[in-house]
């Protein structure tokens, strides 16, 4: 069918936000009337879905947050800024309380709350316990038996036990006691067997069950309890500790020597996890090639749950030797660090050995083995001042202990290669010296470049060189607080401007003099190009207006010779030098078409350019849709739809009137979009509220609506959604219109108590043989083609006879949680009562579950005139309500009532002069109806149907 449109355009009033929350996701139970909070059942592993439907006007903006629940909930730091929060395949901890704020600026914000709860149960577990009393004779033992049965769930679960076929209750058996230990509320359940008896020995089951919420079905373990039931033993049939070398395969043997049911054996290590390469099979743990990295202690674990369970553990050390390095030592008795002919001379060597006991040192001299004597002595350092040194000490040196000394170390076990260290000892043996070479300091670089910092180092031998900040205590490029070089040499990839600043190198003891380190300092300084701000702004603005751009430096290294230009797409407009000041601008003091488009400003330094860019454009900001059209307008012809499209306007001023609007309307799905253009009169104020309704929406397809401004310059930005279409049942009241033009009169109903029925007419289809003077002429619009509901007093109708139009049952919001007010809802309807023989229009309120009490609302009797009257009532039904309208008939002919336009709008009925209805008001009633969303003024009407 083709789509009628039809253009409303209405005034929005201001508006402070509501909001309410509704769930559309897989609950199992939804606690609407709890006293305090509303609360959502859902199941682990199903999809939430709440989503939050917000009231006014402006639109607010909306923002979901979460507390409670485990701190380790991604949730717990981020916020979702849309309508609806969706968490599929949710876990127990993202259970907790879920907020839903909206806030515009107007009024305080709105907030409503729901609490999930996550419904689970795991695998329960029984684990079995056994004391053995005193012996009271030689051969009898008292023997107990704890079974404990537990697991994990939500809600708390219920346990109970059987033995084989037969259910076991407190007091069932008095060889049995069941109960829950004091301190776990509720989480475990305990079946005491005591002083065991021969029919104890069976079958056990424990059923776990939380009594099928969320369909979650009950769980069972079951143990055989018999004479040989006893916890776990074990043996490893390994050594302790377990030395080896790297790349041999090594296996640990863990078995079982006792234990019934027979235990599950684990392996696990003690730091961290076991190595990627392990193999497990049963007991037996196999690492095929070990390395350094998998050395530790590996313990075997057997659980069978009877009693605790058993461990033993052996420690895995892995045979290396690395890190070899020496250190002369000038005559310790004098304050000389070079070394010279009739003073003493000490040789150190270090070497990381594992494990330690098995190191040992041997000496040599020009090749030649060296045996520790009185002028040479050789000695060990005590492992806890310097682990792994040895020394060689030459008390008196002489020409002929010139010559290459070497240390080798090497592991007793055997499989690793030996270190060797050779030091020469000669008259060029010198102490070390630091300069920096002149044109290496300062030394300037450019962000990104690749630098190598130098210290040259001379002596012999040439030391370690240690380099760090010297200006600063940060770490060095590399993460450490040092970085060591062989060569004095540090190299730094990628500069940063951070690394600016001052850097010290320092000879080391290592490779080495031990002797006061030597240093020197070298200074880094890092140009980079001018930090600029804004980097990107864009500007809207209508033709004709001026606007001012400005582009300011914020850091630049040199922050002299600082030059900048301004361009308009290629086209140069402006340069000049920075003397004092830190920005620069730009104006444009008339817009036309050729001076939108991209402007950008470079700032330059030696180091390259900084840009400011800056988008003019006219284009007008996007329209924003307003979500308080809940259900699409209460309308019910079986194939199509209508819904009413409401939005306000972004910014409006900001650029050219807005001419128009394009929108667009497509099948949710499809590719083709239809497209018309509504045109616009007049300015769009900020925050005015329009209103378009799109009929001959095809049931129960949804929508996808695309809204583009238009101004002289173009299109605009454009904004989507997706209008879908849910069946008027009305889950939770917050408007509703009937003017019964529709087939099935907005679900009303003629009650089957009465005496006659309410007829639906309008005034183009009546009888020609109407009775005059009586009835409208028209409906409450004005149309003749327009439809009401009214009572046909013509014979055979008698006086006092009772026509009834019953409504559709209506729900009312859930209760706030912080008070125990009900929603106020404004009820209002038309009424026409002309004719000298009118008789009395009542309607009453009927609550759900009290269908025999009928409480009175209104009531009016007696000739008022041709014309449509209106009648409000503020109404706080505590409950889900129907209202009956009941016309009854006076002495004569001449005494038709009509009805028509009955409308419920959540909130209180607007104040106005009259005085508040009530019963015994017969007065003649004129009330303009304002609906409490926005007054709608009917500006033009492109096509209106009744």
């Amino acid at each position: 069918p083709m789509m009628v449109l039809t253009w409303l355009l209405s005034l929005g009033l201001p508006a402070p936000p509501t909001v309410r929350i509704v769930h559309s996701g897989l609950a199992c139970n939804i606690e609407e009337e709890r006293y305090s909070e509303r609360v959502y059942t859902i199941r682990e592993g199903e999809t939430l879905e709440l989503t939050c439907l917000v009231t006014g006007h402006p639109r607010p903006q909306i923002r979901w947050t979460k507390t409670a629940g485990s701190a380790s909930d991604r949730f717990q730091d981020s916020s979702v800024f849309n309508e609806t929060l969706r968490i599929s395949n949710i876990q127990r901890h993202q259970g907790g309380r879920y907020y839903c704020k909206a806030e515009n600026g107007l009024g305080s914000p709105a907030i409503k709350s729901i609490r999930v709860d996550v419904y689970y149960l795991d695998d329960p577990v029984v684990t079995v316990h056994q004391s053995i009393g005193e012996a009271k004779e030689q051969f009898y033992y008292e023997r107990t038996v704890f079974l404990r049965c537990v697991a994990n769930s939500n809600p708390p679960v219920r346990y109970s036990w059987r033995r084989g076929q037969e259910v076991l209750l407190q007091g069932s058996d008095k060889g049995v006691e069941i109960y829950e230990p004091f301190f776990t509320q509720g989480e475990t359940k305990i079946l005491k067997l005591k002083n065991l008896r021969p029919q104890d020995y069976a079958n056990y089951s424990c059923i776990a069950s939380v009594r099928n919420v969320c369909s979650i079905p009950d769980k069972m373990v079951s143990f055989r309890l018999s004479n040989k039931t006893a916890s776990p033993s074990i043996k490893l049939l390994v050594d302790d500790p377990i030395v080896v070398n790297p790349g041999e395969a090594i296996t640990l043997v863990c078995v079982t020597t006792g234990g019934e049911p027979a235990p599950s054996l684990t392996w696990v290590r003690s730091a961290g996890t076991l190595p990627e390469k392990t193999v497990l099979n049963g007991g037996t743990l196999t690492i095929p090639a070990i390395s350094s990295e998998d050395a530790g202690t590996y313990s075997c674990i057997a659980n069978n749950n009877v009693g605790n369970p058993a461990k033993k553990s052996t420690n895995i050390i892995v045979r290396a030797l690395k890190k070899g390095r020496f250190w002369i030592t000038p005559d310790p008795y004098h304050k000389d660090d070079n070394i010279q002919i009739g003073r003493e001379v000490k040789i150190s060597c270090q070497v990381e050995a594992i494990p330690s006991e098995e190191l040992t040192f041997s000496w040599f001299k020009n090749g030649r083995p060296l045996r520790s004597s009185e002028r040479m002595v050789i000695t060990q350092t005590d492992p806890d001042v310097s682990p792994g040194t040895t020394n060689l000490d030459i008390i008196d040196l002489k020409f002929t202990d010139f010559g290459t000394y070497t240390c080798v170390a090497s592991l007793k076990g055997g499989g690793i290669s030996d270190i060797s260290i050779d030091v020469n000892i000669s008259s060029s043996t010198v102490p070390p010296n630091l300069t920096v070479p002149q044109e290496k300091s300062p030394l300037v670089t450019r962000e990104g470049d690749t630098i190598e910092l130098q210290c040259q180092v001379t002596g012999k031998p040439k030391p370690i060189i240690l380099w760090s900040r010297a200006d600063k205590e940060v770490a060095m490029p590399d993460g450490g607080v040092q970085t060591e070089s062989y060569d004095g040499i540090l190299r730094i990839v990628n500069v940063s401007r951070e690394m600016t600043g001052t850097y010290r190198c320092q000879t080391s003891q290592y490779n080495g003099f031990n002797v006061k380190p030597r240093e020197a300092l070298v200074q880094l300084i890092v140009q980079y190009p001018p930090a600029v701000e804004p980097t990107f702004l864009e500007i809207r603005q209508g033709q004709g207006r001026s606007i001012t751009m400005s582009c300011r430096v914020l850091r630049a290294y040199p922050t002299r010779v600082l030059t900048y230009e301004w361009r308009l797409g290629t086209k140069l407009l402006r340069t000049g030098q920075f003397d004092m000041q830190d920005s620069t601008e730009y104006t444009v003091s008339s817009l036309s078409r050729d001076s939108y488009g991209i402007y950008n400003c470079n700032i330059i330094n030696e180091a390259g350019a900084g840009r400011c860019s800056f988008l003019v454009t006219g284009k007008a900001y996007a329209p924003e849709f307003y979500y308080d059209t809940y259900n699409p307008l209460w309308q019910n012809r079986p194939r199509v739809y209508s819904y009413s499209l409401q939005w306000t306007q972004m910014n409006p001023n900001a650029v050219d009137r807005i001419l128009a609007y394009r929108l667009g309307i497509r099948q949710a799905g499809q590719q083709r979009w239809w497209e018309q253009e509504i045109t616009v009169n007049g300015n769009i104020q900020k925050g005015e509220l329009i209103t378009y309704n799109l009929t001959e929406l095809i049931k129960p397809e949804a929508y996808e609506v695309r809204l583009t401004p238009i101004t002289r310059f173009g299109e605009g930005d454009s904004t989507i959604r997706v209008i879908k279409y849910s069946a008027p049942v009305n889950p939770h009241l917050r408007e509703f219109h009937c003017g019964f033009e529709d087939g099935n009169i907005c679900l009303f109903t003629q009650d089957d108590t009465d005496n006659f029925d309410w007829t639906k007419q309008s005034t183009a289809t009546r009888d020609t043989k109407y009775t005059p003077n009586t009835g409208p002429n028209a409906d409450r619009t004005g149309s003749k083609e327009g439809f009401y509901m009214y009572i046909e007093t013509s014979r055979p109708r008698l006086e006092g006879e009772k026509a009834r139009l019953v409504s559709p049952l209506f729900s009312v919001a859930p209760k706030n949680p912080y008070g125990a007010t009900n929603t106020a809802y404004c009820f209002s309807f038309y009424y026409h009562m002309y004719g000298q023989h009118i008789g009395s229009l009542n309607v009453y309120l009927r609550l759900k579950g009290q269908t025999a009490i009928e409480n009175p609302l209104w009531s009016s009797s007696g000739n008022k005139g041709q014309h449509w009257n209106q009648a409000r009532v503020n109404i706080n039904p505590p409950t889900s309500f129907q209202l009956i309208f009941e016309g009854i008939r006076g002495p004569g002919i001449e005494g038709d009532i009509a009805i028509d336009d009955v409308s419920i709008v959540e909130g209180e009925c607007m104040k106005s002069d009259q005085p508040a209805n009530n019963l015994r008001s017969g007065a003649v009633r004129t009330l303009v109806h304002i609906r409490l969303i926005p007054v709608l003024i009917l500006m033009s009407v492109l096509s209106h149907q009744r």
